[in-house]
């Protein structure tokens, strides 16, 4: 069993201990703490509606951080929630804190509530506070706020709008701009405008309307500036009282209520509406010290001022001025307002103004009252006007007087510019120059012209009115009278006072033809035409530069200068300088002798191209070239300084340049190697301005005459040579000639007596040849033939020879009857294929032998007896050889020929048997050969050439082609037979 013991000296756990120890503390501390945070007691609202801000004072014992909350208390929203610290006031022993709202107060019911915070520890919530607002249901009717609220530009302003019970909100506008809106509340509407600009005078409107878009409620903003002051000084004018000015920024706000309102060393005074930026406040008596103090509605600015009376006076301006005149001066006198400027020494400032010109002029003295102006004009209009200073401790000008004018009186007027223009026959003009007001010095009343020879005492005078400044001369009769060869011209002016004096020029009467002198261009800048020269020691009174327009040949107008000796260059500028117009200008010396040229300029304002074309364009044809000519363009339709040409073509509608010719000289210009054809050319001049329109000419360029002619001459030339030469040499190699191309055919020999009329030659074929009779399509029956006529059965009258024995053995003789025969002796002829000869008019018969003629046993013979024969009978011929169609041996024929005297047919009784003339041999002949007739006979198939006793060329049988030989002309013909035969032996 076990055995339990105690120790009575055990103690409790220490540890356990302690932590209950401090659990018990912490709890005793947070007790104590909650004791200690007061709930804040009787929290009480104040306002101010204008600034819009809500001040809050409770009791809270010595707490000073806090909880401060504020809703909209019918929405239940949050406006504002934030830890702020508050003291204790020593006044009124409260917390007191401000609040300023963005939307005005007046807008809703605001709810508010505090409690005290200490670190995390806060004591419990007030009793909630209610700032009653204007959208209560006791309130019905439309509002708006703020009223007639005046802010700063750049402000941002809320404004809210407060619904009539019933009806439905719709908008609020800002002027003209309709706004975004808030609901604050189950009546009330609000919106912001920022950053706002100057409104008008009268103030912006925000309108509120309702959902119908009517107007119903409405208020007014007013935008302006604070004041704002600057240059603040006080001055004196009359020695005693004080006039204070400053200026003053316009704040926009000028309304009784909300304007600026001042005060100046504490004393209110009202300013005059002015729209003059500087401000005006006068007091009676003299004070060292200023203060100005200016507020409005947004805001307050002061400025102060110190100084002593003598170091602040500003004299009044002079009164009552008066003048008294002269020529040449005049006193100006005036009056003070205040006495006491007769003992204030002062400095005054008169300005002078005369023909726009101001001029002046500085015064001082004690008492000033009285002034002389000197260098004045005589016969001017003057106007004068004067204010002053203080001499010592000078501030500042007084103000100016009021004008007054005067006229200073009148002198002899001054001598005139003049100069002489002279042509190159002894007449020009005397010219002058106009005086200016300033040069008549009274009023103008006519001029004096005279000329006279100094040394044979001439003398011509011409009184002229005040608007003429040019006269005419014609020093032709001093000219031959004179012996000195100079004439000296005086033009004198007058006026109401007396005669200027004389200005005079001197004439040199000895005149050249031309001015070896070379002429400079002239070039025009901003400030005119620059001249410049070499100087002259010769020139001991001035130089004169003279112009007028170069156009201008006779009684020129003519402008001119004076340049002081020491001067070697001027810039000539005047309002009649035009445009394209060239102007002469030259420089003369001035001394006591006559003037005298020493350089000659031209020049133009302004180039221009020129405003006509080149006149007389005229184009010339020179074999293949073309000579273009032109005549110059007019001076005064130049307008620039020639360059040069540029030569085009026309190419359809387009110009081609040719060439461009840098000699504006140049007159001419040929243009080389054109074939044939119609041409047109342009000729443009062209100045630094550019080119004309230009002068157009066309020409048609021929064929080249000249050369064709020639060509032809000489082509007739060498033809005529060569025919001579050929003449020559044929004449000179007739025999060769002759022998080559016409040799002599043997006379037949032939037996029997020639003397009488011959009989038909009989041709006897010899044993082995024959003639072979072809037939031709074309034959025809009623033609000639060839037909066997026996030697026995005729004579030479046609009767039969029946005594005459025939040898069997020789040819069977074929007569061949022509119709004319040439009773002449035979010779050699050239064939012609006219055939129509003198020597055939007489009908006779030719007798033609045929040679070669063979046949293999017996002769076959066909008689023809021709038409007039005496027989009379037909031919008949043998059936073998006409069986095919009348083929047979067609012999020469002669073409009809018309007599010359009847016009009646040839007596050829023999029709042409082809429209081709000529003798026209069988076309079957071939060479000698044996043929097979096919009947087993065998014959030569070829006839021999034959040969008539009248032709002197053998016949010849027809080619393959059957194409006949053309016979030379009978013209040439004879004529070379003629040249031939006439050699003959």
């Amino acid at each position: 069993m076990p055995h339990l013991s105690v120790n009575p000296s055990s103690k409790p756990n220490c540890s356990t201990v302690w932590l209950i120890s401090v659990l018990l503390g912490l709890l005793a501390v947070h007790t104590n703490a909650n004791d200690v945070l007061t709930v804040p007691q009787q929290v009480s609202l104040s306002t101010n509606m204008d600034s819009q801000q809500l001040s809050i004072s409770w009791l809270a014992g010595a707490a000073t951080t806090f909880d401060l909350m504020i809703l909209r208390t019918e929405l239940n929203e949050s406006v504002f929630y934030e830890t702020v610290s508050v003291m204790v006031s020593q006044l009124s022993g409260r917390h007191e804190w401000n609040w300023t709202s963005v939307e005005p107060l007046q807008c809703t019911s605001l709810s508010i509530k505090v409690r005290s915070r200490e670190g995390q520890s806060t004591s419990e919530w007030s009793n909630t506070e209610i700032l009653q607002g204007s959208d209560l249901p006791s309130e019905e009717e439309w509002q708006m706020f703020p009223l007639d609220r005046v802010v700063p530009v750049g402000a941002n302003t809320t404004f809210c709008c407060i619904v009539k019970e019933g009806e439905q909100f719709g908008t609020i506008n800002y002027g003209n701009t309709v706004m975004n809106t808030t609901r604050l509340s189950r009546r009330s509407y609000a919106t912001t405008v920022v950053n706002q600009g100057l409104s008008r005078t009268s103030g912006t409107n925000v309108i509120c309307y309702n959902s119908f878009k009517e107007l119903k409620i409405g208020a007014v903003v007013f935008v302006g500036y604070p004041p704002l002051l600057s240059d603040f000084v006080c001055e004196t004018h009359d020695l005693t009282s004080a006039v204070c000015l400053w200026n003053e920024r316009n704040t926009n706000l000028n309304t009784k209520t909300r304007g600026t309102r001042h005060t100046l060393n504490n004393r209110t005074f009202t300013l005059s509406r002015s729209e003059n930026p500087k401000k005006e406040c006068r007091v009676d008596h003299w004070e060292d010290n200023w203060t100005l103090v200016a507020v409005n509605p947004l805001g307050q600015y002061s400025l102060t001022d110190s100084a002593e009376l003598s170091h602040r006076v500003t004299p009044v301006a002079p009164e009552n001025l008066t003048s008294v005149a002269h020529a040449t001066n005049a006193t100006v006198l005036w009056q003070w307002k205040y006495d006491g400027y007769s003992s204030l020494a002062l400095v005054c400032q008169v300005e002078l103004t005369s023909q726009g010109y101001k001029t002046n002029h500085t015064f001082s003295g004690v008492d000033l009252r009285a002034v002389v102006l000197p260098d004045l004009y005589p016969y001017e209009d003057y106007s004068v006007q004067v204010r002053c200073g203080a001499q010592q401790n000078f501030w500042k000008w007084g103000s100016w007087s009021e004008t007054m004018s005067f006229k200073s009186s009148s002198i002899v007027p001054e001598a005139p510019d003049m100069w002489v223009w002279m042509n190159k026959d002894y007449t020009g003009q005397v010219i002058w120059k106009p005086l200016t007001r300033r040069q008549s010095r009274g009023l103008m009343t006519g001029y004096e012209v005279t000329l006279w020879s100094p040394g044979e005492r001439l003398q011509h005078t011409d009184i002229l009115p005040p608007d003429t400044f040019a006269v005419p001369v014609n020093l032709t009769l001093m000219a031959t009278a004179s012996s000195d060869n100079m004439v000296m011209a005086t033009v004198t002016a007058k006026n109401t006072e007396g005669v200027s004096l004389p200005a005079s020029v001197l004439i040199h009467l000895r005149l050249t033809d031309a001015d070896p002198r070379a002429v400079s261009q002239a070039v025009y800048t901003d400030s005119g035409f620059s001249l410049f020269w070499q100087s002259d020691v010769n020139t001991t009174c001035a130089y004169v530069v003279e112009w007028h327009n170069a156009s201008c040949k006779w009684n020129c107008p003519v402008d001119w200068i004076k340049v002081a000796p020491g001067n070697t260059n001027v810039s000539i500028e005047s309002a009649n300088f035009q445009p394209g117009v060239r102007y002469n200008f030259s420089l003369y010396s001035s001394s006591s002798e006559a003037p005298e040229l020493l350089q000659r300029w031209q020049g133009y304002m302004q180039e221009l191209v020129p405003s006509s074309p080149v006149l007389s364009l005229l184009t010339t044809q020179e074999d293949s070239d073309i000579l273009l000519t032109w005549g110059h363009i007019p001076l005064v339709s130049r307008r620039g300084f020639l360059l040069g040409y540029n030569i085009y073509i026309s190419s359809g509608s387009q110009l081609r340049l040719l060439a461009n010719l840098s000699d504006p000289g140049s007159r001419s210009y040929t243009v080389k190697g054109l074939s044939e054809g119609s041409y047109k050319f342009t000729v443009k001049a062209y100045t630094s301005a550019g080119e004309d329109t230009g002068a157009t000419a066309s020409i048609m360029l021929e064929p080249f005459t000249d050369w064709l002619i020639l060509e032809i001459l000489a082509s007739l030339g060498v033809t005529a040579l060569f025919l001579v030469i050929v003449t020559f040499l044929c004449y000179k190699k007739r025999k060769w000639v002759k022998k080559a191309f016409y040799p002599d055919i043997p006379e037949p020999k032939l037996p029997g007596d020639w003397s009488r009329s011959q009989a038909p030659l009989d041709v006897k074929p010899p044993h082995h040849s024959l003639v072979h009779m072809v037939e031709r399509p074309e034959w025809d029956s009623s033609k000639e033939a060839l037909v066997v006529i026996p030697e026995e059965d005729e004579d030479e009258d046609g009767q039969g020879i029946g005594d005459e024995l025939v040898d069997t053995d020789e040819p069977t003789s074929l007569r061949y009857y022509n119709q004319v025969v040439d009773e002449r002796p035979i010779r050699p002829r050239y064939p012609d294929s006219s055939d129509s000869s003198a020597s055939s008019l007489d009908s006779a018969r030719t007798d033609v032998t045929y040679t070669g003629i063979h046949t293999s046993g017996s002769s076959f013979v066909f008689q023809l007896d021709p038409q007039g024969s005496s027989e009379g009978h037909q031919p008949q011929a043998d059936p073998s050889f006409c069986a095919g169609g009348g083929g047979g041996y067609r012999p020469q024929m002669q073409s009809r020929v018309p007599s010359d005297d009847t016009g009646q047919a040839s007596p050829n009784p023999f029709p042409e048997p082809q429209a081709a003339s000529g003798y026209k041999p069988q076309s079957s002949w071939q060479m000698d050969s044996p043929v097979d007739d096919g009947e087993g006979r065998s014959r030569a198939s070829s006839l021999g050439s034959p040969t008539s006793i009248a032709s002197t060329l053998f016949l010849l049988p027809d080619g393959e082609d059957h194409t006949e030989e053309k016979q030379p002309s009978s013209s040439a013909a004879t004529w070379l037979t003629n040249l031939l035969s006439s050699t003959k032996p």
